[in-house]
């Protein structure tokens, strides 16, 4: 071949592998291999690299840690809290969705964490926004949604005694439940009472809304008890929770066991072994008679109205046998009506010598609760919530364990067969 053909030859071929090279770089977008557009996809990915690398070199290492998660349906009211990771907070707003209201709070000195100054309401949605930074001062921010456990799908106990009181020796630990309580080892087992006596303790179910607890004698005075409710997420009944997570205490005062012999028609007052007081009384009439048992005082009032029609006794009008709308200086010892309180409607005869009334014990005392030389005033300023009354001899039954706070009527075997645990 001639050097000019040859020439032709070679440019014609360098064309066309040039075009071969040129659709090469202009083809499809598959970068894998030496597949047609490899060149052209790595490029991007390398960009995306250095966006990803200088984006967290700017971002802040704290972390938030917002309680309950966002979403979260049937949330405890108790749960809500803000806490942080590698960093400290720097502020939390925790609102009511529907109505804009804030929820005061708590934030650690340190930044370390948040919290609610109270418990919240139950059925309502809330939002949380909190804000931290790292140790560079870098910010972060994050936001919850949550709905709290409904009222329908939530129980909680109310407690008796109260908190911080001091009580006689015969208060027992009582709890009432607003739901029913199916699941009651569940819920036994989440509630602790504790004693400086060092007495044993157990709980007694006297139906599916009340729990209480006693040790096998009367508490010993002196002595401190502290109860732990841990009833917070405890399932109660299918798809009923607990939201209490509360302790109280109270303390024990001396001993005062009174007896009323309703033969005799006197009641005598026992502190601390030693007799302190002897009172002529007049208890239940032959007809009405007063129960026999234990019973706790359960509340004071220094006067109360009293009406039969409200415990069953009434006249052929419907109206009660009697309505009294001052008895002074009356203490209840039976949910059914049994009290013990001043009586000044009565001849001071009656007093040790007759037995007269519709099953409450009476003592000699005078309208308007104002004298403090009277029995009853005596009695009433010298008693506590959870002082024993002990009535005997009495024609009547003996009282029902569950008939207020009466549960020592019950043998130790049979209360603690009525424990879930």
């Amino acid at each position: 071949m001639r050097d000019g053909k040859r020439r032709r030859s070679v440019v014609a071929a360098a064309a066309l592998l040039s075009g071969v090279l040129t659709l090469s770089a202009c083809g499809g977008e598959s970068g894998s291999g030496g597949e047609p557009g490899a060149s052209s996809a790595k490029k991007p990915e390398k960009e995306q690299a250095k966006v990803d690398k200088a984006a967290a070199e700017k971002s802040s290492d704290a972390r938030i840690v917002i309680t309950p998660k966002d979403g979260a349906d049937n949330a405890s009211i108790h749960a809500a809290k803000v806490g942080v990771k590698s960093g400290k907070l720097t502020s939390v707003t925790m609102k009511a969705a529907a109505t804009g209201q804030e929820v005061e709070g708590t934030l650690a000195a340190d930044g370390s964490g948040w919290k609610p100054n109270g418990q919240l309401q139950r059925a309502t949605r809330y939002t949380i926004s909190a804000e931290a930074e790292d140790s560079e001062g870098r910010k972060v921010l994050e936001n919850s949604t949550f709905t709290t456990v409904s009222p329908n799908n939530s129980f909680i106990g109310y407690f008796t005694p109260e908190d911080g009181s001091t009580v006689g020796v015969g208060m027992p630990v009582s709890l009432n439940f607003d739901k029913g309580i199916t699941d009651k080892k569940a819920v036994q087992a989440a509630i602790e009472v504790n004693t400086t006596s060092g007495q044993e303790v157990v709980g007694h179910w006297f139906s599916d809304t009340r729990l209480d607890f006693r040790p096998k004698d009367y508490w010993k005075a002196g002595s401190k008890v502290t109860v732990d409710l841990n009833l917070d997420g405890v399932e109660g009944a299918n798809g009923v929770t607990g939201v209490q997570d509360k302790s109280f205490s109270f303390t024990v005062g001396r001993s005062q066991v009174s007896t009323v012999d309703v033969k005799t028609k006197t009641m005598e007052v026992v502190r601390d072994g030693k007799t302190v007081k002897t009172f002529k009384i007049s208890a239940g009439a032959p007809e009405t008679p007063t129960y026999n048992g234990q019973m706790v005082i359960s509340e004071k009032y220094k006067e109360t109205r009293m009406n039969g029609a409200t415990v069953g006794f009434t006249d052929d009008d419907g109206k009660g046998e009697y309505d009294i709308p001052d008895v002074p200086h009356a203490m209840r010892l039976s949910t059914s009506g049994t009290f013990i309180h001043g009586n000044y409607w009565g001849a001071d005869s009656v007093f040790g010598n007759v037995n007269t009334s519709h099953g409450c014990v009476g003592l000699n005392d005078v309208q308007g609760a104002d004298d403090p030389g009277q029995d009853g005033a005596w009695f009433f300023k010298n008693s506590l919530l959870g002082d024993v009354v002990v009535v005997k001899n009495s024609p009547d039954k003996q009282i029902a364990p569950d008939n207020g706070l009466n549960g020592w009527n019950m043998s130790w075997e049979d209360w603690k067969a009525g424990s879930a645990l």
